[in-house]
């Protein structure tokens, strides 16, 4: 392909702009105050929580078994986010997150077995700001439960420490109150109960072994995700129950830490469509507005991010529109922009790379813990090299790179040199999870065949002569994805097979845009790509 051409010419790494409800665009309201429109984030970043460090706003969310882990997202206005980093580089806590081999997949589309960790890793983080250093706490449901610190949101972080050291775990949420006295509150897996330990004031162990502060399963049921504050001399978490597909979120409060506490229900679907607004933060500008970020789930979307107003009505929180006759309140579709003070919005998600850098951009994420012989940005520059290894399937190979669909519709575009594959290997574009499809190359008897993968079934198109080859995925409202592919330098684009549900929600996650190749014969062969492209899907 052209590198200078103009359909594809970009300078340096692009990062893409997904107007609308992509990324919840602040718009003029009829009474010319600035507004936004949920959701803010049509992306996976579930169980998000979120601060403030002086005038920005930083959030995390559940980044499972993908690495780096723990993504933290950056907003001048908690409408408008860009990617600023990672917390942690790789997944540290056990052999399966390198994906070791050889495999023993028997069952990979349904739960992790042989040596993978899918749907472990990251669970529920919660990030919070203490005496000057920023914590972010997390569990992972195999090992414990998590920390590590940075003086800047941005990093560098400090290398994990286990809080607990006990499998089973999930959501927990560190506090330090006015004497400085430092906690932690968690739950277990499964849901509930709330349990309260003292922590060291350096918040490095628990001190306890932990006090059930809240269990209540005939009135909250599947409590999970506590978030603990305290304002005006009363503690309180803020936690979603009753499941994520219909539950609602209650808040609890007490004089003391350690309860009795009371509840009420503070925001719940009400009058709209927006079933099972579920777990998420609290945080306030500087104006004292106060805001409630939380997700809600959209089948192979994943589980997507709203913002929500949050005013204090006796002491309690409210969330959302007001119901009349009900102390909670139901979430908004379009309200007035908050009162950040600051009003240029930032540039959005990173999404497109040319990989023209000497890293990969902050959006990418490896399916497991990459083997980093297999991949490089320096042997051919200006492109993405990666080396096949051997697996059974693409669910089983390592050193598949994904990131975040950006909903409600994407155009991914991409371009391969599959002129130094080997026979066995298969290279290209998927939308990954459990039940895959993708588009690529597959090597057979020393040529390479256009090939479409849908439902374990590889269907071979036409052989692929040319030196490159651009393969395009239309991803619909509908949560389906059509293929095409270009053979002449991506100046026209022919389809390939019917639209395709994309894999479904699985392992915790969404469907996700990927590049991969793996191989079931003797490795050897790689791919060379060049430039990844994602924008809205066109209107027809």
């Amino acid at each position: 392909m052209d590198r200078r051409g103009a359909a594809w010419r970009t300078g340096r790494r692009l990062c893409v702009l997904v107007s609308g409800l992509a990324l919840g665009a602040i718009a003029p309201s009829a009474s010319s105050a600035p507004s936004y429109t949920n959701p803010i984030l049509f992306a996976d970043y579930s169980d998000p929580d979120v601060i403030r460090v002086g005038a920005d706003y930083y959030l995390v969310a559940s980044s499972f078994h993908f690495s780096p882990g723990i993504p933290i997202l950056k907003s001048p206005d908690l409408v408008h986010w860009t990617i600023a980093g990672h917390v942690l580089p790789r997944l540290p806590f056990a052999p399966e997150y390198d994906m070791p081999g050889p495999h023993t997949l028997t069952d990979a589309v349904s739960k992790p077995v042989g040596g993978t960790r899918y749907a472990g890793g990251v669970w529920a983080p919660s990030i919070r700001q203490h005496d000057g250093t920023i914590y972010v706490y997390w569990a992972t449901p195999d090992e414990g439960i998590f920390m590590a610190a940075a003086r800047t949101p941005e990093g560098p972080w400090s290398t994990p420490v286990k809080v607990i050291d006990q499998p089973g775990l999930e959501d927990p949420c560190p506090f330090w109150d006015d004497d400085g006295t430092a906690w932690l509150v968690h739950s277990r897996r499964g849901a509930g109960p709330l349990i309260l330990h003292r922590m060291s004031t350096d918040g490095r162990q628990v001190l306890d072994g932990g006090k059930v502060i809240v269990e209540d399963k005939a009135n909250l049921p599947i409590l999970e995700g506590p978030k603990l504050y305290k304002r005006g001399g009363y503690y309180y978490i803020l936690a979603p129950f009753g499941g994520v597909e219909k539950g609602a979120q209650v808040a609890l409060r007490s004089r003391s830490i350690s309860g009795p506490y009371e509840w009420r229900v503070v925001l719940r679907q009400g009058a709209t469509r927006l079933e099972g607004p579920h777990q998420g933060g609290w945080v306030e500008t500087p104006s004292g507005q106060g805001w409630f970020v939380h997700f809600n789930s959209t089948g192979a979307f994943g589980r997507i991010t709203y913002l929500e107003p949050l005013r204090w009505v006796d002491d309690w929180p409210v969330i959302g529109d007001p119901i009349a006759g009900d102390s909670a309140g139901q979430p908004v579709t379009t309200h007035p922009a908050p009162d950040t003070g600051k009003s240029a919005p930032s540039p959005g998600l990173q999404a497109s790379d040319d990989f023209a850098g000497r890293t990969l951009g902050p959006q990418w994420e490896w399916n497991h813990n990459p083997d980093d012989t297999k991949w490089s940005l320096t042997a051919r520059p200006g492109y993405l090299r990666l080396a096949a290894g051997r697996a059974r399937h693409l669910v089983a190979a390592r050193n598949t790179l994904t990131q975040i669909l950006t909903g409600p519709t994407s155009r991914i575009t991409t371009t391969i040199d599959p002129r130094h594959m080997a026979d066995g290997q298969r290279a290209g574009l998927s939308l990954f999870g459990v039940g895959p499809s993708w588009i690529g190359v597959v090597r057979a008897g020393g040529r390479n065949w256009l090939t479409l993968s849908a439902a374990g079934t590889e269907t071979r198109g036409p052989r692929i002569e040319a030196g490159t080859l651009a393969l395009r995925a239309d991803v619909s409202s509908d949560q389906t994805v059509r293929y095409s592919y270009s053979l002449d330098r991506g100046r026209s684009f022919g389809s390939i097979g019917a639209p395709i549900p994309l894999a479904r929600f699985s392992w915790w996650k969404g469907s996700r845009p990927a590049l991969f190749t793996y191989t079931l014969g003797m490795p050897g062969g790689f791919v060379d790509i060049d430039r990844f492209r994602v924008e809205p899907l066109p209107k027809e």
